[in-house]
């Protein structure tokens, strides 16, 4: 997870951010696919680890009284009784592991589910990928793509001294070495500008959805810089394109024509990017739905450390114990994991909250962001799915019993 947290001395859009990544074992018989497996490897996750010092859990209901023992249950209880807002990116999939493997038994149907979660977060449940499709209007959505767009438009703010997000991270001592990664959050990977690496073609698959089938072997590009570059200019070719119609229409025709013509134009166009639902690429058919879930976003290009880098994001492992044998790098290919997912995860909703939230509104209304509150992104669908609890939903029983434990012991 990612913790981002507002400093009031500084500038107004200054959080501190640290990020954590924890190792989880889940102690009972579960099913693993090669290919995730395989992913996971070529992302660096250690599995020797995962097994020898992984922090156990069990799904379902508790099992005795584990509010008094320091589990993951434990943490997560904490999580709710902080009412904070939840943030996620394409997170229905994550909403059911958490509810299943950390707080109770998953109801029997939706209605009850939502209504749950409304009351295990009472300050929102906020889905980034809801946000880049519906609010800022990316042409695609997937994670690494709506980080790094996001970090280039609050770039171009910061150049012209304009309100702009500015992160900054903790300085960890050095006997936590062994427990802090470290990867790259510069703008633009190292490779981008480099004559030879544009020649080859981008791939459009991944282009428009952040997923490939070959995978690392796949011998086009998956360069998330030129694929923005690529997005960025057909826009602007678009814009010049209508810009110079319109030009020509006044030339040409009556005033009261032209403005007619130009507002429905204008709402052509709209209406062709989507005011029914989200701005899609429309080079690529749709990848498997499980694939999707996934949110794969892998990256080929290796990119070394570099410590001392202000664009270098720490993640601190939930290592138990000190290693004392001499510790290889981790894997380069790529920032897929936990950790850094869930700090693009909390960049993305802070750029947008600033953007939404204007000069003028209270900070302290609620609800916090109210065009991204409480709606969950679904999967080839223009509504999201809202978490409420409706007058026909009940809450159910195990959820229930679990707040009476979390506000009896809070």
């Amino acid at each position: 997870g990612v913790a981002l947290h507002a400093l009031p001395p500084q500038p107004e859009n200054t959080y501190l951010c640290q990020i954590y990544n924890l190792t989880l074992l889940c102690m009972e018989d579960y099913v693993v696919e090669p290919q995730s497996v395989q992913f996971l490897v070529q992302h660096g996750f250690d599995f020797n680890k995962q097994y020898a010092r992984g922090i156990p859990y069990h799904k379902g209901n508790d099992k005795g009284n584990e509010n008094q023992s320091q589990s993951v249950r434990t943490f997560f209880l904490e999580l709710i009784r902080a009412k904070k807002p939840l943030i996620l990116h394409n997170g229905l999939i994550d909403l059911v592991f958490l509810y299943q493997c950390f707080y109770a038994h998953l109801p029997d149907n939706l209605g009850t589910f939502t209504a749950d979660l409304s009351e295990m977060f009472p300050a929102g449940i906020y889905d980034t990928k809801y946000a880049s499709e519906f609010e800022t209007r990316f042409v695609a959505s997937y994670l690494e793509y709506a980080y790094k767009k996001c970090k280039r438009e609050n770039g171009k703010l910061k150049d012209s001294s304009s309100q702009h997000l500015t992160v900054e991270f903790c300085n960890y001592p050095a006997n936590m070495s062994h427990y802090i990664d470290y990867r790259h959050c510069s703008l633009e990977e190292e490779s981008h500008n480099m004559g030879g690496g544009n020649k080859v073609p981008i791939c459009e698959k991944f282009s428009a959805y952040g997923w490939c089938p070959k995978g690392v072997k796949c011998p086009q590009s998956h360069n998330i810089d030129r694929i923005i570059d690529e997005d960025d200019r057909l826009w602007e070719e678009k814009r010049k394109k209508r810009k110079h119609k319109w030009k020509r229409r006044k030339n040409t025709e009556e005033p009261a024509k032209v403005l007619e013509q130009e507002s429905s134009g204008k709402e052509t166009e709209v209406a062709q990017n989507g005011e029914e639902g989200p701005p899609r690429k429309q080079s690529c058919y749709e990848p498997a739905a499980a694939m999707e879930l996934a949110e794969i976003t892998p990256n080929t290009e290796d990119r070394p450390l570099e410590e001392n880098s202000m664009d270098l994001e720490p993640e601190v492992r939930s290592d138990t114990k000190k290693e004392k044998e001499t510790h290889s790098p981790p894997s380069q290919g790529g920032t897929h994991r936990a950790g850094f997912d869930a700090f693009m995860t909390g960049y993305i909703m802070a750029y947008v909250w600033m953007l939404k939230k204007g000069k003028n509104t209270d900070a302290g209304e609620r609800p916090w962001l109210p065009d991204c509150h409480n709606k969950l992104y679904l999967s080839g669908k223009s509504m999201p799915l809202q978490i409420v609890k409706s007058l026909f939903s009940k809450s159910s029983k195990a959820h229930s019993q679990k707040m009476k434990l979390a506000w009896a012991s809070g």
